[in-house]
């Protein structure tokens, strides 16, 4: 498939996180408060910092829409097929988010915040379940600034397909409408996911702003419910 696709084909915008993941003892998730099969947000370094000292972990370039866009590049197959976005801040953190996102062949071109550091997800394997508990940080302060830089332009331009995963409408909905009216004007494919029923009931006004503009909606059977109800 590789040969047939140009680099930069497709764009992904999100929350980039460093997923630290290692498979930890049950008695982990009882000190923190933990459900084995979850996803919450967290303010707190204990458990980074535990889990660093007690476990092997392995780090993933993570956040909803950069996993997809990893898999995609994975599936592609050519390095630089895809491209992404997102805040990260400058720091030990993101060279590492950085290595892992190149190893897997994605163009990162991250946003860098001299104020916050960048976001991590700490993730708590016990069996089949996991646990996951997000420290945003830098992910949180993406700006449509980005946008205006000229070289990060070309990569939307260069983009026949663009992707956001529907928790990025809490950070920067205004880059997302910016790149979604490109790809509506030069007959590009904008996609969005739903990601979550929270989404569709608190932030329906800005889903409801970026969907005219959306080719590809995704979404399981309890964020369409949602999404209904708010209308």
């Amino acid at each position: 498939m590789g040969e047939l696709v140009n680099e930069g084909v497709l764009l992904g915008m999100g929350n980039p996180l460093l997923d630290i993941s290692a498979t930890v003892k049950p008695e982990m998730l009882a000190k923190y408060d933990l459900k084995a099969n979850d996803a919450i947000l967290t303010e707190d370094e204990a458990i980074f910092k535990e889990m660093l000292n007690d476990y092997q972990v392995e780090y993933i370039a993570g956040g909803a829409t950069q996993n997809s866009i990893r898999v995609a590049q994975w599936i592609i197959g050519k390095p630089k097929a895809s491209s992404y976005f997102g805040c990260v801040g400058n720091d030990d953190t993101m060279k590492k988010l950085v290595e892992k996102a190149e190893e897997a062949g994605v163009n990162v071109k991250y946003q860098i915040s001299a104020e916050h550091p960048t976001g991590r997800c700490a993730v708590l394997i016990t069996g089949h379940d996991r646990s996951l508990v997000t420290k945003l940080d830098a992910a949180n302060h993406f700006t449509v600034s980005h946008l205006d830089d000229s070289a990060n332009w070309k990569l939307v331009e260069a983009a026949q397909v663009v992707y956001s995963a529907g928790f990025f409408l809490t950070v920067s909905v205004d880059s997302m409408l910016k790149v979604a009216k490109h790809c509506a004007v030069n007959n590009r494919t904008y996609c969005m996911n739903l990601s979550a029923p929270f989404l569709c009931q608190f932030f329906k006004d800005q889903m409801k702003s970026v969907l005219p503009f959306t080719d590809i909606v995704f979404g399981n059977e309890s964020e369409a419910a949602a999404y209904a109800e708010t209308q």
